[in-house]
């Protein structure tokens, strides 16, 4: 285990840092965002001159000065929701309930409850911006009497209530839409240019969703509106004057003045927070370069081989990946660290650990995708559980021998199946975090006998104990209790399975309250399957299963591109040949991979591309990652075969990846 000061210095020392950097960038641009929406919101066409010099009155005022220390404590809180929730990482529901549990998840209705907070004070600095009618919440009146009170101005009412309505919306939208989601530009970009670039994306994003955002909340207040007026006016002792016409009703919601003050404050507060939100995403996916070796003990922790292989936060792995990435392909020296030996004693440790790992990463996907593919696309045949199968680890003869038997089958072997994703959700060992989309929850009302049985224990003495046999091999082998050519020719037959007794089956027999509550429960489920709101909410979505099993694909990215650009360097670079004892585990792993991601492809949905949304803020490129995934495999394995050529005939492997390499060989794939 490591100790908590080596697994959070990267936190600490880096994330920390960035977050406070973005913020501080979040607030300097604050001062000339305001002076834009003063100028937008005050302007006019027939007094130009004098617009501008009242704005610039209002900006130095001892209002504007305090609304601005209210935007920046906005800004700040913004900056730490942003580090709080941010991941690598997306989650993706993969049908209708499991996102209506991410928007009731208690943690969400805290972050709902500080959006609308939020929202109300930068709604309540722009009525203070704005001035005229939305300056104050009350204002002196006279009674029918003649006698003097407060009444209530709804239109910084409606401008409030409007502020914690877009709170609302952002804080559920981002859920949706997975605003929390940082992704990796493929491109390496300064800091500026990447700013530069997104912004006009960020201004036309701020502009669609608040109108949207006013869409909706105006035909929430025409109908509702009496409910928040009535219960500020109890509460706050104010009166509604005859005189005026409430705002709640079609003459009110006609105003075109108030209906754009209402969409350039919400354009403002939008605008604000997503400028946050895209400076966190710049500084913290900033290339950060690891050193490959340290001459000090202490610093072990902090080199690129110790980070790879280590549990460490996923933004820390995934920086050191996109390092391993650009090491291999433009830093000579550092490769050269890479391939060097260690003194005293000769050993490629650092070849070995980097290797390792990345060679870890294909094969636990590859063990994702092949258990998928069981789960899915096998028609509802059932497949038994592996209860004898371990999980692949790193070292090169797993990955090699293991690789090879999951997806290469043979004619005179049954082949083998990993241990189903089932089966670790069962017995509660070590789970991937996406074996979840596709794990069939055994209670629900529409899990199938097929999966029943698939998930049953199995007995010692069951003919499938032990080896799984994959049902295409079964197909053409002959039945279990089908008779053998030398029996027939002997004219001696086995005994058939009727004849035979089971007494565990007969001990085993349930009893007929047991049998009862199984009835009653398949009713329940057989109804509750009927009912097409229930299918509604618990239906699988068409492409959200493929996207969550793709979801952390831009770490095997830069491990294939890594491994592929070192391997390619080896050719001139690796003076003691470090790499070429591991050659024939990185192409198996490569082509068992690939064989993987060319049969998923072939399923339903996995092979449409989705439409990018242009109107949202948040990143939808985790939605062709696995696109991108296929493309990057293939060109590794082909930097791998144009480099070493014919060399590659001397590397030992199996005869179907030597058949499916000579395809690269021969650029027929």
């Amino acid at each position: 285990m490591f100790s908590t000061e080596q697994s959070c210095w990267f936190v600490r020392k880096v994330i920390c840092w960035r977050a406070v950097a973005s913020i501080a960038w979040a607030v300097l641009l604050l001062p000339p965002i305001t002076a834009v929406f003063v100028i937008l919101s005050r302007f006019s066409f027939l007094h130009p001159i004098r617009t501008i010099s009242e704005c610039l009155s209002l900006l130095t005022s001892a209002s504007a000065i305090f609304s601005f220390i209210l935007l920046c404590g906005v800004i700040l809180m913004v900056g730490f929701l942003n580090l709080e929730y941010y991941t690598v990482i997306p989650t993706i529901a993969c049908s209708k309930i499991a996102l209506l549990g991410q928007l009731l998840h208690p943690r969400q209705f805290v972050s709902s409850v500080v959006h609308c907070i939020m929202g109300i004070i930068v709604a309540w600095c722009c009525a203070i911006t704005i001035g005229g009618r939305y300056e104050t919440l009350g204002y002196p009146c006279i009674q029918s009497d003649g006698s003097p009170q407060t009444c209530l101005n709804e239109y910084q009412l409606i401008l409030l209530l409007a502020g914690a309505f877009v709170g609302f919306s952002h804080s559920l939208l981002g859920v949706i839409h997975n605003m929390n989601y940082v992704s990796f530009h493929t491109v390496q970009q300064y800091k500026y240019l990447r700013f530069k670039g997104s912004l006009p994306l960020v201004v036309k994003c701020s502009a669609i969703q608040a109108l949207y955002s006013m869409r909706n909340y105006i035909v929430v207040y025409f109908f509702l509106g009496y409910i928040p007026r009535a219960w500020i006016c109890k509460t706050l002792n104010l009166h509604l004057t005859s005189s005026a016409h409430p705002l709640d009703s079609i003459a009110g919601l006609l105003d075109l003045f108030l209906v754009y003050h209402l969409w350039i404050s919400a354009t403002f507060l939008l605008f604000t927070w997503y400028i946050t939100l895209l400076l966190f995403r710049i500084f913290v996916t900033e290339v950060y370069s690891f050193p490959v070796q340290s001459s000090f003990t202490e610093d072990a922790h902090q080199c690129l081989p110790k980070v790879l292989t280590d549990k460490q936060p996923v933004i820390l792995k995934f920086l050191a990946l996109q390092d391993l990435a650009l090491l291999s392909q433009h830093s000579p020296s550092r490769r050269c660290e890479v391939f060097s030996l260690s003194q005293p004693g000769g050993h490629p440790h650092n070849w070995n650990a980097i290797s390792g790992e990345c060679l870890s990463l294909l094969a636990d996907l590859t063990q994702r995708l092949v258990a998928y593919h069981d789960t899915v696309a096998t028609n509802g045949r059932a497949k038994s559980l592996s209860t004898g199968s371990e999980r692949k680890t790193s070292s090169e003869t797993s990955v090699t021998s293991g690789t090879e038997d999951l997806m290469s089958p043979r004619p005179t072997l049954l082949m083998k199946t990993p241990a189903s994703v089932f089966a670790r959700s069962i017995i509660g060992g070590p789970q991937s975090p996406l074996t979840a989309p596709f794990t069939p929850d055994l209670d629900s009302p529409f899990a199938s006998p097929a999966l029943r049985r698939l998930t049953a224990p199995v007995e010692q003495c069951s003919p499938w104990h032990g080896t799984v046999q994959s049902p295409h091999i079964m197909r053409r082998a002959p039945k279990l209790w089908s008779t053998s050519t030398d029996s027939q020719v002997n004219g001696s037959f086995p005994p058939s399975p009727a004849s035979v007794p089971s007494p565990k089956q007969e001990a085993s027999k349930p009893s007929l309250l047991a049998q009862f509550l199984q009835n009653r429960k398949e009713q329940v489920k057989n109804f509750l399957a009927k009912r097409v709101l229930i299918m509604y909410l618990f239906n699988k979505l068409p492409e959200a299963s493929s996207q969550a099993l793709f979801a952390d694909s831009q770490a095997h990215i830069w491990a294939l591109e890594g491994l592929s650009y070192l391997v390619q360097a080896s050719f001139s670079e690796d003076q003691f040949g470090v790499v070429q004892t591991a050659l024939p585990s990185i192409l198996s792993c490569m082509l068992v991979l690939q064989e993987a991601v060319d049969r998923h492809f072939k399923l339903p949905h996995a092979s449409s591309k989705p439409v990018r949304s242009t109107s949202s803020i948040g990143d939808s490129t985790y939605k062709t990652l696995r696109f991108a995934l296929r493309a990057t495999l293939k060109t590794a394995i082909y930097r791998i075969t144009t480099t070493f050529g014919d060399h590659l005939n001397a590397v030992q492997m199996s005869a179907e990846h030597r058949k499916r390499l000579q395809q690269f060989l021969e650029y027929k794939e």
